[in-house]
């Protein structure tokens, strides 16, 4: 059986939605939320999706009726979750560029009133030498067209306008895509009615998104296929915990009433708390804990949160140091921790710290020196956790094996690893590792080009590193044992 004799009718709605991407994100998160919102009867539109790059197909979704099923698999409140979900709200795709004429004709819809894109953080940039002419090749290019299209369609109507949602991992999204908008128009030189209208009856929300999205099963989709009953190719798997937080300067939320039916989406003048809690909160648990956890002779995330030791590291580093420097209410706060702890100890994903490693010490500086600083402020000394992290970000990083891949390390059990990160760091510890472990660790934390200030400026942080530093690469497990005391 495939998806389709699963199901044989599907609701005709109007589309309301443009989606430019076509990827596993955008699928089990803003798909999944406007499927649920029409079987609970606050929505009732569809969704255009828009393949704005050559790279890739549509066949699948030909093929399927653009069916497809989403698979939350973790735990929730401490249940493990394991749910499906055929989503039936995209009424048809179209390729930007094979489908030109298609593509610009949704730009005419009268029941057209929001826009959703994914195209990578690098896909929101202002090329001034993209063209007007033909299909743009940027997303900006293409959005300032379709726009213009739809200006011209409708003689400017103010309530012809659209909601714009980017969920580009990028600060300020909504922001930057809406200057990139307007300065395409200077560089077309588009009329002033139209930039006018672009900033009168279009609402540019910058937004912030957050689910782990694995997509496809591959290696295990036949067992996927079982369990489900019925063949889908689309299959996209997922963890349950989601956010969706939309900031924008007009209330939308009327218009996409998400929150209304128990969706986890929060309408704000101000995301930037919600951002910090996740930086500092997530992100921040993470880069504190998975290098001393990966010397420490743990592989993934998952084995982390479950060892004795590297568990109660994680749980304190966090709880302890990191949430009672964020902006927000305590209790919101602790209770968004507890739901990043579930969240790692997820039983169907297999998070490796090493992928995580990756480009550690600018994630230092913009995830855990933030609340290291805080708590420095709050409390007037050192947080003994957060400084122990630094002194286990500087011995992962100590090898002299620099190659073209990376810095080649190993840990105390003779793995080899790589160390990935700007040449200039990687250039910088295979210089330092070579002489001794004071002059390392000092240089270390006075690189304001790391940081962005001298770190031995923080009490008594130039005396606890080493010393940190020191017990780890001799023995990374008692260390962890040790800090914890």
């Amino acid at each position: 059986m495939t998806i389709n004799d699963k199901v044989t009718e599907k609701q005709n709605r109007p589309i309301k939605v443009l989606q430019f991407g076509e990827g596993n994100f955008l699928r089990a998160f803003v798909d999944y939320m406007i499927d649920i919102a029409n079987e609970k009867g606050v929505f009732d539109g569809s969704i255009a999706i828009a393949k704005p790059i050559s790279f890739g197909s549509l066949e699948l979704f030909d093929k399927q009726d653009n069916l497809y099923t989403v698979l939350l698999r973790g735990k929730e409140n401490g249940k493990v979750v394991n749910d499906s979900r055929i989503i039936t709200s995209v009424a048809k795709t179209v390729d930007c560029k094979d489908d030109y004429e298609e593509f610009m004709a949704l730009a005419e819809l009268d029941t057209l009133r929001f826009v959703v894109s994914n195209t990578t953080e690098a896909g929101i940039t202002l090329d001034k030498n993209d063209h007007f002419d033909g299909l743009p090749e940027t997303y900006p290019g293409k959005l300032t067209k379709f726009l213009y299209t739809r200006f011209e369609r409708f003689g400017g109507a103010e309530d012809k306008g659209l909601i714009i949602l980017p969920v580009e991992l990028i600060e300020a999204n909504g922001k930057k895509l809406k200057e990139c908008v307007l300065a395409l128009c200077d560089t077309w030189n588009l009329p002033g009615e139209f930039k006018a209208w672009i900033d009168s009856a279009n609402v540019f929300c910058s937004t912030l998104v957050d689910r782990i999205v694995t997509g496809y099963p591959r290696g295990e989709a036949e067992k996927v296929w079982n369990e489900l009953g019925y063949r889908d190719d689309l299959v996209d798997i997922g963890e349950p915990f989601a956010l969706w937080v939309i900031e924008s300067d007009k209330d939308i939320s009327a218009e996409l009433p998400l929150d209304k039916i128990g969706l986890p989406v929060v309408f704000t003048n101000d995301q930037r708390p919600y951002r910090e809690r996740k930086v500092r909160v997530l992100n921040g648990a993470h880069t504190s804990s998975v290098l001393a956890g990966y010397l420490y002779g743990i592989d993934i995330v998952r084995d982390c949160m479950q060892d004795e030791l590297m568990g109660a590291f994680v749980r304190r580093v966090v709880m302890d140091e990191i949430v009672p420097q964020v902006n927000l209410p305590l209790s919101e706060v602790q209770a968004f921790a507890a739901s990043v702890f579930e969240r790692f100890e997820n039983p169907f994903i297999d998070h490796a710290l090493l992928s995580i490693s990756l480009n550690s010490v600018s994630k230092w500086k913009a995830r855990v020196l933030p609340s290291f600083k805080d708590y420095v402020k709050n409390n007037g000394k050192l947080p003994r956790l957060i400084t122990f992290s630094m002194a286990a970000l500087l011995a992962f990083y100590t090898a002299t094996d620099l190659r073209e891949d990376g810095l080649y390390a190993q840990r105390k059990n003779g793995d080899e690893y790589v160390i990935h990160d700007d040449r200039f760091i990687l250039e910088f510890f295979a210089e330092k590792s070579a002489g001794s472990a004071e002059a390392l660790v000092d240089a270390a934390l006075a690189n304001v080009d790391f940081w962005g200030e001298d770190l031995r400026l923080y009490g008594n942080f130039s005396e606890d590193v080493p010393y940190w530093y020191e017990r780890i690469l001799k023995d990374a497990k008692s260390a962890v044992e040790e800090v914890l005391k």
